[in-house]
């Protein structure tokens, strides 16, 4: 299982760094941006396999095209009155319901509607604050959320699998120790205090700052990695998918990282600009 997760990591890591650092909004869709869509469009397909197993068929297409629309809308703009994130939430809510009139079954759509749409917000929309992150506070400011969720996600794992006695949720992720989310907050702090340094990736950050942000990123992070383990034991599964051996799927790596892009982009936005 650990040579799964490092060969995984070995590929993983470059690949998103190398679509962060050339990344180049000011040409269109940037490559991360482009990537942030394929994974996804890919965890979404992961999420909506998982409402499948307990009998509630999404609005598959809807799901997947919302998701996709929430993810790019911050290259866009709109010059009309309503902002145009909010024509999107009415659009994703809407139609689908609208769509479930003309569908010949009749039992269970409003599950399907509430899923599919569930889906598109958890995934499509909260992945779209990275895309924002890239856009408006820049490549560094993303470097951040990114490299201090692993950071805090490896010494974790690593301290709870070393040490961990205490659990933290037994009741939804057994394997998670109290031991493994301390080591989880000292990680990201660590991470987060290297970006105050004189470097290329070096922020207008503060010690005091920085410790803030790291905190803050490793436990919402924490906790979007809970909310993912709930969603599984809710659907009786061990993991969302099998594209990243080692990890598991797509969603068990973003559950994570889609919280802490939230949290630096509001942090960015309410505290520093």
């Amino acid at each position: 299982m650990l040579r799964k997760r490092v060969v995984t990591a070995l590929w993983g890591i470059p690949l998103v760094v190398a679509a962060v650092w050339f990344s180049r909004p000011e040409y269109g869709f940037s490559s991360f941006t482009v990537l942030a869509a394929v994974l996804g469009l890919l965890a979404a397909m992961e999420f909506y396999r998982l409402t499948a197993v307990s009998k509630v068929l999404p609005l598959y297409i809807c799901g997947l095209l919302f998701t996709f629309l929430f993810i790019i809308y911050p290259h866009f703009s709109c010059n009309l009155n309503v902002p145009l994130l909010s024509l999107l939430l009415v659009a994703a809510v809407a139609l689908p319901l609208i769509l479930l009139v003309f569908l010949p079954a009749k039992e269970g759509l409003f599950h399907s509607w509430a899923w599919t749409l569930g889906g598109v917000l958890y995934i499509g929309w909260l992945l779209s604050f990275l895309v924002a992150l890239r856009l408006d506070a820049g490549r560094d400011w993303l470097f951040l959320a990114l490299f201090a969720t692993f950071g805090s996600d490896t010494a974790a794992y690593f301290i709870g699998k070393a040490i961990g006695r205490h659990k933290l949720a037994p009741n939804i992720s057994p394997g998670k120790t109290w031991e493994g989310a301390a080591a989880g907050l000292f990680g990201a702090v660590i991470i987060s205090l290297l970006f105050t340094l004189n470097t290329p990736l070096g922020l207008p950050l503060g010690y005091g700052q920085a410790i803030i942000l790291g905190l803050l990123i490793s436990v919402f992070g924490q906790l979007g990695d809970l909310v993912e383990s709930l969603l599984k034991r809710n659907f009786g599964v061990k993991d969302s998918g099998n594209l990243m051996p080692g990890h598991g799927g797509l969603l068990d790596r973003l559950d994570s990282v889609v919280f802490a892009g939230v949290v630096v982009y509001l942090y960015y936005f309410l505290v520093v600009v």
